[in-house]
């Protein structure tokens, strides 16, 4: 790669003049720009030393690739004399930048609190699903499966239960989690949170019709009548809850000396919250809580297809803002009680959008002669019918913009259908093709019939538009192939061959697609693999070169012996610690033989400094070989089989 035209092609394209400050990882160029809709996109599409850009958090982002982006970032510097910085200095700089939005700063907040606790929401969220299917009437006959075959009685028992639990102890899990990330004490919001869903408060499901009929028992409490009405299922009133107990924990940690602050902070911030809870905060936010989901029931049975129509239609623009990001917090509610509310209707027309988009995007994939946006689109489409559509709609649908309208009309027809149908979700699940999991068992039918419809408006709508629209001149087609017989030529004379790697650290198996960051989910830099680690040391997967090394310790780039380039990647953003929590005896140049250990990073500190610790496993020249393919284990200990690339 020529880094010094590479940097000269993209300061032309993005303008001198635009550039406010400059960083990057080991991956992505980070710029921050006075106007990012004034560049020529095009021509940075077109740059054969970048692999794809993205825009998020006030951030401009180039994947430029290991190895590489450091030189061409040096020559950025060199040319335009712009602002160095580190990539915590740029958010910085980037939010100074950004006016501050209430609603914005509001959807933050609550995508802190519900992201993480979206893998045990889906968890139960599925049981119910299959609880559903077991128990559901008319499904397949006129009786349920349970009693047409009673032996499975027990099984969807245990399945009810582990189904019910998340939902009816959801309290304790926003509590950990909202109290975090207010600034306090987990653990000491979830000991708030089980006080408000102990057993002997009345079950917050029946504290409406214990107070109907009279039968609420009441503490009295110098003189206060309270009741003793319990929090199952409910949101509105433990985040508010947590917020009071992370403000008076810190207080009180502020004031109270040293020497007793261990002992007394926590009992005072409990006792002083679980006082406020019972009496003044959890009755109000109940009220405002069943405000809410009565509104949106009511919203819901008052606009049907119509205003189903429309949410379709917005959806995935909605998903630009990162709106949808506070949806799970009203999902949650409507989801609490499915007897009251009947579902949600969000899940379904998530649905309906991440299909339109990933069908729009396949059409792509077919019609375009341009290799790159061709491979992008082929990962993409699966990636985005799965229920990922960041790498669909930043990668491709936006860039060409038709394919992104072509989604949003076809969002929008499908939703009505929805609507018609009356399909409603008692689940949190994957919002994709096979969503039908979380669906009421009778609405099944008219789901997968509205899914067909986005599927094939978006596909329809978006191939014969790009047909016409895409068309490259002979031209264009000519270089395009003249640069594949030269590839193919180059690829003679440097043939590669096919070889095991192996797990550089012991975890959990995960996709390189669930990866919570585009450039690794969208497989922009290459395909791979990704460990949710165990342990916190790196060894060498195979023997060769250390060929890409940075100060910051988080990221390894070696070339094996055979011609392998791989990438190992530790965590997400944890380039902003500098190389704090991470060590290392290895520089560039370094041979390293299989097994030798690399580095370590301490896990529990990453973590607890707020970072994902995900390895990522990146075969960044994946063009060379016919196929990478992943292990199909769930769990795997470093020195064992994690990827083959075959040439």
């Amino acid at each position: 790669m020529d880094h010094k035209k590479v940097a000269a092609d993209l300061v032309q394209a993005i303008g001198p003049d635009n550039l406010i400050a400059a960083a990057h990882c080991a991956t992505r160029l980070r710029l921050v720009l006075k106007d990012s809709s004034s560049i020529d996109q095009k021509a940075i599409d077109d740059n054969p030393g970048v692999k794809g850009t993205f825009e998020t958090n006030g951030q401009y982002q180039i994947i430029i690739g290991p190895g590489d982006v450091n030189k061409v970032y040096a020559e950025m510097v060199e040319q335009t004399g712009v602002k160095e910085a580190s990539t915590d200095d740029l958010k910085k700089i980037a939010s100074e930048g950004q006016k501050k939005n209430p609603v914005m700063m509001l959807v933050k907040t609550l995508s802190d609190i519900f992201v993480p606790l979206i893998p045990a929401l889906v968890a139960g969220g599925l049981l119910m699903a299959i609880n559903n299917v077991l128990t559901a009437q008319n499904l397949f006959g006129a009786q349920s499966v349970v009693e047409m075959y009673p032996a499975v009685k027990d099984f969807a028992s245990i399945i009810n239960l582990l189904a019910s639990a998340p939902f009816s102890f959801l309290p304790i899990l926003v509590g950990f989690s909202a109290t975090k990330r207010f600034g306090g004490n987990g653990y000491l919001g979830a000991a708030m949170a089980m006080a408000m869903v102990m057993p002997e408060l009345v079950n917050g499901y029946g504290v409406a019709n214990a107070i109907a009929d009279g039968t609420m028992p009441y503490w009295n409490i110098f003189g206060l009548q309270v009741a003793q009405a319990g929090y199952q299922g409910s949101v509105l009133p433990i985040l508010v809850v947590a917020y009071i107990l992370a403000t008076l924990e810190k207080f009180f940690h502020k004031k109270i000396p040293a020497a007793f602050d261990f002992t007394f902070t926590p009992m005072l911030a409990i006792i002083i919250t679980g006082f406020l809870t019972f009496t003044i905060v959890g009755p109000i936010m109940r009220t405002v809580s069943d405000g809410l989901t009565n509104s949106l029931v009511w919203l819901y049975d008052t606009v049907g297809a119509v205003g189903l129509g429309i949410f379709g239609l917005f959806y995935s623009p909605i998903v630009i803002t990162g709106l949808h990001q506070s949806f799970p917090a009203i999902e949650t509610t409507l989801l609490a009680d499915v007897a009251k509310t009947g579902g949600s209707f969000i899940f379904p027309v998530a649905s309906m959008a991440n299909i339109a988009q990933g069908a729009a995007t396949l059409a792509i994939f077919l019609i375009t002669k341009n290799k790159k946006q061709k491979s992008l689109a082929s990962s993409a489409s699966v990636s985005a019918l799965l229920g990922i559509t960041e790498p669909a709609i930043f990668g491709i649908n936006l860039k060409l913009k038709f394919p992104f309208f072509c989604g949003m009309i076809a969002s929008g027809i499908a939703s009505i259908f929805l609507g018609i149908f009356h399909v409603l979700s008692v689940a949190m699940g994957p919002a994709s093709l096979i969503g039908f999991i979380s669906i009421r068992a009778e609405s099944i039918p008219g789901f997968l019939i509205s899914a067909t419809i986005s599927f094939v408006i978006a596909f329809i709508l978006t191939y014969f538009y790009g047909k016409n629209k895409m068309s490259e001149p002979v031209e264009e087609a000519i270089t395009e192939t003249d640069a594949t017989v030269n590839e193919a030529n180059e690829s003679a004379t440097d043939a590669k061959v096919s070889e095991a790697i192996l797990a550089p650290v012991s975890g959990k198996v995960e996709p390189l697609t669930n990866v919570n960051d585009p450039v690794f989910s969208g497989e922009m830099m290459g395909k791979g693999i990704a460990i949710i680690p165990t342990d916190g040391t790196i060894y060498a997967p195979f023997s060769g070169t250390l060929t890409v090394f940075y100060d910051s310790k988080h990221a390894y780039g070696i070339r094996s012996e055979k011609g392998t380039e791989l990438l190992i990647h530790i965590g997400i953003d944890t380039v902003n610690l500098k190389g704090k929590h991470f060590t290392t005896n290895k520089k560039q140049g370094d041979a390293v033989q299989k097994g030798e250990v690399l580095g370590t990073f301490d896990r529990k500190a990453i973590e607890q400094a707020g970072y994902d610790t995900t390895v990522m496993l990146v075969v960044t020249n994946t063009g060379d070989y016919k196929e990478v393919t992943p292990a199909s284990a769930a769990n795997v200990n470093f020195g064992e089989d994690i990827l083959t690339v075959q040439a």
